[in-house]
């Protein structure tokens, strides 16, 4: 029987690797029968996130990698390429926000630091752009292949406090538009540039932001739940459907989308 769904054997990157997003999606591709990379910055995690998944059956490798550096990226493809010999799928889950690109509810625009406004972009969105320009060499010679990069919520609507971050998600979603229609009309239609936009996922990144350390909410993150006609936080294995289907030949039609994973929050009104 044909499967459009299948990932079985695909060669799936995922960059943010060991993160609590990456990680998650990386060991359900790996039992659902891809050959994943994960990719990242902390070796210790990335190794240990690899041997559950092959404790289980699955097949993966961990490679230490600097998104911001072309030639580390590079290298990281040169190594998965003599392993694999393709990549079929690349997800772009790497990202980040740093306290001096956000302001806080005390503070005003004039308190952004430019410098780690800087960084917030860089490891966002140029964070994005170079691992897509290196892998999507193999996919162009191959004349397939699949990328999904992440978007935010904050992409949509400028969210309070993360300024910087808002900056570089809505920024994500604009490329993945522009690299669409740049791939299929100069390269081929059999490659595919989607994004997807969680809502808001607990990680360690948001954690104190949205909980307390008895696991209430705090302030932010009662506003963030009066706003999510699901009311409760996603749950980080609720985005591998979608990111399956944006990597399968289920979406062999899709490309330029955001697709949103979020509970209803982007649909809330008044």
């Amino acid at each position: 029987m044909n499967d459009i769904f299948s990932v079985k054997d695909k060669v799936v990157v995922i960059t943010g690797g060991t993160g609590v997003l990456g990680s998650c999606i990386g060991k359900y591709l790996a039992a659902e029968g891809a050959k994943v990379v994960l990719m990242g910055r902390r070796k210790d995690e990335g190794e240990a996130i690899v041997k559950e998944i092959r404790e289980k059956g699955g097949e993966a490798m961990f490679l230490v990698t600097d998104v911001m550096n072309k030639e580390v990226v590079e290298q990281n493809c040169a190594d998965i390429l003599a392993a694999y010999g393709k990549v079929d799928a690349l997800l772009n889950a790497a990202g980040g926000n740093m306290p001096g690109a956000t302001i806080p509810p005390t503070g005003t625009f004039f308190d952004v630091n430019i410098e780690d406004f800087e960084k917030v972009l860089n490891v966002n969105l140029t964070g994005t752009v170079i691992p897509t320009q290196v892998f999507l060499k193999p996919m162009v010679e191959a004349g397939k292949g699949s990328i999904v990069n992440f978007s935010s919520m904050s992409a949509f609507r400028p969210l309070s406090r993360v300024m910087g971050y808002s900056a570089a998600k809505a920024g994500i979603s604009n490329f993945t538009a522009y690299m669409a229609n740049e791939v299929a009309t100069k390269f081929t239609p059999g490659i595919r540039i989607n994004a997807i936009a969680p809502g808001f996922f607990l990680t360690n990144q948001n954690r104190s932001l949205l909980t307390n350390p008895d696991g209430s909410y705090t302030e932010r993150g009662q506003d963030v739940i009066r706003q999510t006609p699901f009311k409760r936080f996603g749950r980080p294995e609720e985005l591998c459907g979608t990111i399956q289907y944006l990597i399968s030949e289920a979406s062999s039609f899709v490309t330029g989308t955001v697709s949103i994973v979020d509970g209803g929050f982007n649909a809330f009104a008044m």
